[in-house]
């Protein structure tokens, strides 16, 4: 298993320049909230070219599909065609479990995140700008997926946006 490194994960691809949205989690942290996670979910702009430069960052991570019999993945030819017939990838890459959510519950995807999305820092890496979804649209999202775990983690996110919608008054 590879230690999770969300930062090496994410300059892999803005490396590739692919158009994506953090969402989940890391979005959730990068907005202030205490979460704790253990993965990478981001939402990816689903035309061709973006497509093809998400499959390039994916052979440089060395992703494999995330399968409970195999651990260590399995290794698949991700490429334009075979990322746009699946809904949600999991996967392991050399930084830790990455999550392609090409809708995330409750949305209608990257165009629908990139709206309210907002190109954060990060702060362990000052030269690396990634685009975040807005922590309304991941707790619209947690809400309609409604596995327990979304569900537990509402409160706390509802109390960090109250938090930063009362910084922000």
């Amino acid at each position: 298993m590879a230690e999770f490194d969300p930062v090496g994960t994410l300059r892999v691809l803005t490396d590739h320049e692919v158009d994506f949205v953090i969402v989940g989690g890391v979005a959730a942290r990068l907005r202030g909230s205490p979460i704790l996670t253990q993965d990478v979910d981001v939402t990816p702009a689903m035309d061709d070219r973006n497509l093809t430069n998400l499959a390039k960052a994916l052979e440089e991570l060395d992703a494999r599909l995330r399968t409970n019999p195999e651990p260590e993945g399995v290794r698949l030819p991700f490429d334009p065609h075979l990322l746009k017939s699946g809904a949600v990838w999991t996967m392991v890459t050399r930084f830790g479990d990455l999550d392609l959510v090409i809708s995330p519950a409750g949305t209608e995807g990257y165009s629908d995140l990139i709206r309210d999305a907002d190109e954060l820092l990060v702060a362990v890496d000052p030269d690396l700008r990634v685009m975040v979804a807005s922590l309304v649209d991941v707790i619209r999202s947690k809400q309609a997926a409604g596995r327990e775990k979304d569900l537990a983690a509402l409160p706390l996110l509802r109390r960090t946006l109250t938090r930063l919608d009362d910084q922000k008054s």
